[in-house]
């Protein structure tokens, strides 16, 4: 293993650039979530159950929001998005802290739908700038700086609020990501390369890209996150079961660094694997973890699923990248945030229940055996049919007036 590959996509030019704006602008983007729920509990003085209402609102937003943005990025360019995005970020966030509940929960769900797309422009531009045979490393590098914004954007909510209260942090995090969209716009990434149909070109049917195959991909992408959400509330679980909540945020931590070093080393690696082995190894390495007893044994057999993270959403968006055409590429890269999202939300109420009804281990029993399922079960289809009919390659980057073939 080597940092060459690192060292090779750090040299492309743009590069360094996007993701280091990539990272700062995801950080009030990861902590918008923490920081509605801590306003509704301590600000409006109401349950958990109505945050997660809120929570559950925008969650559904962004989950409708996602590709919608991206097609028009496809058709529109990037900035026209950024602008609108930006402006709703501010007029929500700003006016936010004076809504009564319901008007909040609506707003709340607009706010989702109009989100600032960072996450999947980031990786949109990404496949734009970084050639075919060096993405995974790119992306490798990406999902390590994700767990970076995770570490970091939640604990930065919960330090203004504590210090300046709830309505004040949610004027900050507005003020955050009209920042976040302003520098963006700035920056301009490219969503297209030399040799690719400019945005607004030809269209390239959604029922030429949008296969099985491709459907496979998305429900292992949401098979993922299901797991890994399910996992983290099991672990809290189990911390609160045995008293030891105390140490949440430090294993938490430990797994978070564990996520970072699996991408970095699948990101140096020579070639990459399949997401169905990744997620498929990942899933059935959190089913044993429910048979054991001791909580600080649990968190140790964390870790080798935990390694798991970051190279299973980066071989997702990678594969993804590959099969998709230029034309199409927002669209699908907002689809492949749907379904991110939509593991991440089912997975919440799932879980609460398998908990309650069943016992904290079964929260990584069932769920594991879940995403093995959904794995096992995309296996046949992603055999029979992976590739689109309109494959990537054919607008792959331009490197010296020639395409850049596909590694995959």
């Amino acid at each position: 293993m080597t940092v060459e590959p690192y060292r090779r996509v750090l040299s492309i030019p743009g590069v360094r650039t996007l993701l280091l704006v990539g990272l700062v602008a995801r950080v009030p983007v990861v902590a918008s979530g923490l920081t509605l729920t801590l306003y509704v509990v301590g600000g409006l003085r109401l349950g958990f159950l109505e945050a997660g209402l809120v929570g559950a609102a925008a969650t559904a937003g962004v989950a409708v929001g996602s590709p919608i943005a991206g097609r028009f990025v496809d058709r529109r360019g990037l900035r026209p998005v950024l602008v609108v995005t930006t402006v709703a970020q501010l007029v929500f966030w700003i006016s936010a802290s004076f809504l009564p509940y319901w008007p909040l929960v609506a707003g709340a769900f607009a706010d989702g739908v109009l989100a600032l797309p960072v996450f999947s422009v980031v990786r949109q531009c990404l496949a734009a700038t970084v050639p075919a045979e060096q993405r995974r490393s790119a992306y490798a590098l990406d999902s390590m700086l994700v767990e970076v914004c995770y570490m970091t954007g939640p604990a930065l909510a919960v330090a203004v609020t504590t210090a300046l209260g709830s309505a004040w942090t949610m004027t900050f995090l507005g003020l955050g990501l009209v920042g976040s969209g302003v520098a963006l716009l700035i920056l301009d990434p490219p969503v297209r390369v030399e040799g690719e149909p400019e945005a607004g070109g030809a269209v390239v049917r959604r029922r030429q890209w949008l296969t099985p195959g491709l459907l496979a991909l998305l429900g292992v992408t949401c098979a993922l996150t299901f797991v890994l959400a399910a996992t983290e509330l099991g672990l809290v679980a189990v911390l609160k079961a045995d008293a030891a909540t105390r140490w949440t945020g430090l294993v938490l931590a430990v797994w978070g660094v564990a996520s970072l070093v699996g991408g970095f080393v699948y990101g140096a690696l020579p070639r990459g694997f399949s997401p169905l082995a990744i997620v498929g190894t990942m899933a059935a390495l959190t089913v044993p973890i429910g048979l054991i007893g001791d909580w600080r044994v649990v968190c140790l057999a964390l870790l080798p699923a935990g390694m798991l993270c970051a190279p299973g959403i980066s071989t997702t968006i990678d594969t993804l990248s590959r099969w998709v055409p230029a034309e199409a590429r927002g669209e699908a890269t907002g689809l492949h945030g749907t379904a991110m999202t939509l593991g991440l939300a089912v997975a919440g109420p799932v879980t609460g229940t398998i908990i309650d009804d069943w016992g904290t281990r079964w929260a990584f029993i069932l769920p594991g055996a879940g995403g093995l399922l959904v794995v096992l079960l995309a296996a046949p289809i992603w055999r029979r049919g992976g590739r689109p009919a309109v494959p990537a390659a054919d607008h792959a980057p331009m490197t010296g007036g020639k395409p850049v073939p596909d590694a995959a």
